[in-house]
Parts: C-alpha cells; sequence; structure tokens
C-alpha cells in the first residue's frame, strides 16, 4: 500500500503501513508483519501463539464471541 505523510509513533517521514487495527500511518520500525498491526496494538492485542487455546481453558470459564 502506497501512503505518505509521518509515522504517527516516531514522526519520521518514511511511513509504508497503515494499522489495520487503529489506522495509524507507521514506518517499518513500527510495524509488525506477524500481526499486521502497528506496534502499540500489537502489544495491547498480543500475537497470535501467545494465546490459549479455548480447548486448555478450565470448565465453567464463559467465554463471549463478538
Amino acid at each position: 500500500m502506497s501512503v505518505a505523510g509521518l509515522c504517527e509513533l516516531c514522526e519520521r517521514p518514511d511511513v509504508d503501513h497503515n494499522c489495520d487495527r487503529c489506522g495509524r500511518l507507521v514506518c517499518d520500525r513500527h510495524w509488525d508483519d506477524d500481526t499486521g498491526m502497528c506496534v502499540e496494538c500489537g502489544a495491547e492485542v498480543g500475537r497470535p501463539s501467545d494465546r490459549v487455546p479455548s480447548e486448555n481453558m478450565p470448565d465453567g470459564v464463559d467465554t463471549y464471541r463478538f
């Protein structure tokens, strides 16, 4: 994707990515290819490998899906 502007985290002029979650324009330094998000959103959400599979949850835990 071609985007123009400053990185919204460090204000560098070489913006190459647009975060899929928050919409921030970010440079390569603040982009996480694994999650498709900026590093701040990636830290909030976590990596897919960090999530606990639902079959490993203890019994009686409610799961809410949106």
